[in-house]
């Protein structure tokens, strides 16, 4: 089964064709980054306007790119995003699927990037613990089986991806600020400017916002830092950043008993936190899954691949599966994990 995804939530306009839900025939992204860089963020306005004016090129050059192949269904996002952005490709794949005769299948964003290393793993199979960071998400999702979500934790307040971009905005690094946090934070050392680390205990649940303040408070302890320092302040950030990440992951894998955790989102692409997470989860004999750097960012094939268990599943299609929801928390899980065991920060 052939699946064409597409999706416009924030500031890429992309389309990917993904046979089976695993094997990518075609992926095309375009990017919107230098348009935004100028504002530090996203401008919705100028967004929706984009993906108006490049969906069609993208979705042409992927039929293209994918070559004589018949289509069956089509998958879109429908939320979380920029709401004007989502009704971009909406309206688009709503209007291909009416002339070319295809389903058209609305797909949560973030259920694409839970279920993106599938991408670059064909075997992946449930049950298994999902960690999503992105720019406006972090959480930590307990998947049993096919199409089945039940939450375990998730962020209070600001989401990692968030925060990154947030202390970039401080030192004045530059759009989008994870990558530059991420090379800069190499270069520097963390124990020269540590930083209090968030465990939340008796949760799992996430919360970085009180961390971002407390890079603001550091800042200003000085008019003028060097690039040294910055880098040093990079570090210390990152470094208590990841230590959060990839400690509650482990541990909610060891206590729920689960030997695979997969990995997906714009942060998953942080060398430190894949680093780390591939060297503690051996420590741990648990096996960790991330997403090609390339299918972290937001991408089509996620979308593509969603769509097909959607359709394989059988489910009754409900009538608002496309309508749009730009809504930050839209769940796809059925609920919130029973309470289980909780560990106190190490």
């Amino acid at each position: 089964m052939n699946i064409l995804g597409i999706e416009t939530s924030c500031d890429e306009t992309a389309a990917a064709i993904v046979k089976n839900g695993r094997q990518i025939l075609s992926s095309v992204v375009s990017t919107q980054i230098p348009l935004h860089q100028p504002y530090f963020g996203v401008v919705p306005e100028l967004a929706s306007r984009t993906h108006v004016l490049t969906i069609n090129r993208v979705i042409d050059e992927t039929l293209k790119k994918a070559g004589k192949i018949s289509i069956d269904a089509i998958g879109v996002t429908v939320g979380p995003g920029l709401a004007g952005a989502l009704l971009v490709g909406k309206m688009t794949a709503e209007a291909l699927g009416w002339v070319r005769g295809w389903p058209v299948v609305g797909v949560n964003h973030i259920e694409g990037h839970l279920l993106s290393p599938l991408l670059d793993d064909p075997d992946l199979k449930p049950p298994f613990l999902g960690l999503v960071v992105s720019g406006g998400h972090t959480e930590l999702i307990y998947v049993p089986r096919w199409n089945t979500y039940e939450l375990v934790g998730r962020t209070r307040d600001d989401a990692a991806g968030e925060a990154f971009d947030k202390v970039a905005r401080m030192m004045d690094l530059g759009y989008p600020g994870g990558p530059v946090v991420d090379k800069m934070a190499a270069q520097g050392h963390a124990a020269r400017c540590l930083f209090p680390k968030p465990w939340l205990p008796g949760t799992w649940d996430f919360s970085f916002s009180g961390l971002k303040t407390a890079v603001l408070y550091r800042l200003r302890e000085k008019k003028k830092w060097s690039l040294a320092q910055k880098k040093n302040v990079c570090a210390g950030f990152q470094e208590a950043v990841v230590d959060i990440l990839v400690g509650k992951t482990l541990a909610a894998a060891a206590a729920l008993k689960i030997k695979t955790v997969v990995v997906g989102g714009g942060v998953a692409a942080n060398s430190r936190l894949r680093s780390q997470l591939t060297s503690k989860s051996r420590e741990k004999n648990i096996r960790v899954l991330l997403a090609s750097p390339h299918f972290c960012t937001d991408n089509a094939a996620m979308i593509a691949s969603v769509a097909y268990f959607k359709l394989q599943s059988k489910l009754k299609k409900n009538k608002n599966d496309l309508r749009i929801q730009p809504q930050l928390h839209l769940p796809f899980y059925k609920g919130r994990l029973p309470a289980f065991k909780i560990p106190v920060a190490s």
